[in-house]
């Protein structure tokens, strides 16, 4: 199926600060287009007691954008990317204390932190160098991730799928999401999805699922 998303104004509210708990809000999104990355990674609640905290959230998970944009996607070469440019990440970021954060300590954080929270603010910042031209194609497509599979003995199995807006022409995944089978719907991500991007003027392919008279009232 295709749906072309016709140019809409754009809603001007602001919000304080991320909840501490539950998905983020309209308004929440609008807040956080225009910032800078290192702001908004400063929003984010630190789950570490405060005599662990050797090195702030914010610059390691930067670390972690840095690296993962240069090609690193697992810890041990997250820990090896920052070692190897050690020295020019202290002079950057001006490290007066503990030197650059091990590849246990980057492990460590990063899997106490709120992961949709921290996709949420990389996507919404890496939007802004992404210019999508009006009619361009987009294509949304879920896939189920199939070491998420519980229950593989019932009929209706529950499992985690990832959705994904493709821009075709650039082969650039523009945002995805996560949803749990038997808690969430792809109908639902996909709504949210096309929300949080606000691409106006394009056009998006999307499975014949989506065609249902409610989502076009």
């Amino acid at each position: 199926m295709c749906h072309k998303i016709p140019p809409t104004p754009v809603n001007s509210g602001r919000a304080d600060s991320f909840p501490k708990s539950g998905k983020i809000t309209s308004v929440e999104r609008e807040k956080i287009m225009g910032a800078n990355l290192i702001e908004k990674l400063r929003e984010l609640e630190d789950h570490r007691t405060l005599d662990g905290r050797r090195h702030p959230l914010w610059l390691v998970l930067l670390f972690v954008v840095m690296g993962t944009i240069s090609g690193c996607t697992s810890y041990r070469a997250l820990g090896d990317f920052v070692k190897r440019h050690r020295r020019t990440l202290i002079e950057t970021f001006n490290i007066q204390k503990h030197g650059v954060p091990s590849y246990s300590t980057i492990r460590r954080i990063v899997m106490g932190v709120d992961f949709d929270k921290f996709a949420f603010i990389f996507n919404s910042w890496a939007k802004q160098y992404v210019n999508i031209q009006d009619d361009e194609w987009c294509g949304i497509d879920g896939k189920s991730i199939r070491g998420t599979v519980k229950d593989y003995k019932n009929s209706y199995q529950n499992f985690v799928s990832i959705v994904s807006v493709f821009a075709g022409n650039r082969g650039l995944v523009l945002s995805m999401d996560k949803l749990e089978n038997k808690r969430e719907s792809e109908i639902t991500a996909v709504q949210e999805l096309l929300s949080v991007l606000d691409i106006q003027g394009a056009v998006f392919s999307l499975d014949s699922l989506h065609c249902q008279k409610k989502l076009h009232s």
